[in-house]
């Protein structure tokens, strides 16, 4: 790795829409750490899963009811969460908006 693969421009990073209404692109990411950029449509879900990855996200703009091993919550801009690994989780967005999910290690099937 150089000093040159430390900084990543968003505007290399391609978009993909895993569900309907939701569209993600990974921002950068090492073996141990992936950082991805997640945008929801108002009512949009995540749908509930589990993986085995620590997850830590934050919500950038809008508001989410976020689900963690049964528990609910519903969190605005500025708000975090973070998934154990292996934990049932899912989100809905109450309204348009946005999430920066961190997991260790990286996701490796994203990278397909």
């Amino acid at each position: 790795m150089t000093a040159s693969d430390l900084f990543v421009s968003a505007d290399d990073a391609e978009w993909v829409n895993p569900e309907p209404g939701v569209t993600r692109r990974i921002m950068t990411y090492l073996p141990e750490m992936m950082m991805v950029e997640v945008v929801f449509e108002k009512g949009a879900i995540g749908s509930k899963h589990s993986h085995p990855h620590i997850q830590a996200s934050y919500v950038a703009d809008g508001s989410f009811e976020v689900t963690i091993d049964g528990r609910t919550e519903t969190l605005t801009k500025g708000g975090s969460f973070i998934v154990p690994p292996d934990f049932v989780h899912g989100v809905k967005a109450l309204e348009a908006g946005r999430l920066i999910d961190v997991f260790n290690p990286h996701r490796a099937e994203f990278l397909k």
